[in-house]
């Protein structure tokens, strides 16, 4: 099953992950992107494609 990890160390809390994700699997709290429902990862990496610093990966 496919599960979004985000690198917080090059996360620079853009949210473009958030506005991309067809599934809604990231959400903003206090200004900083979470993996909100990794259940509902389909594994398209649309996230892994458009966060600017590289920091998503989908692990399986």
């Amino acid at each position: 099953m496919p599960k979004p990890v985000i690198d917080y160390k090059k996360c620079t809390n853009c949210g473009n992950c958030v506005d991309i994700c067809p599934m809604q699997v990231f959400e903003k709290e206090n200004d900083k992107v979470v993996v909100k429902h990794p259940d509902k990862c389909i594994g398209c990496r649309a996230c892994e494609v458009q966060c600017p610093k590289g920091a998503i990966k989908i692990v399986d």
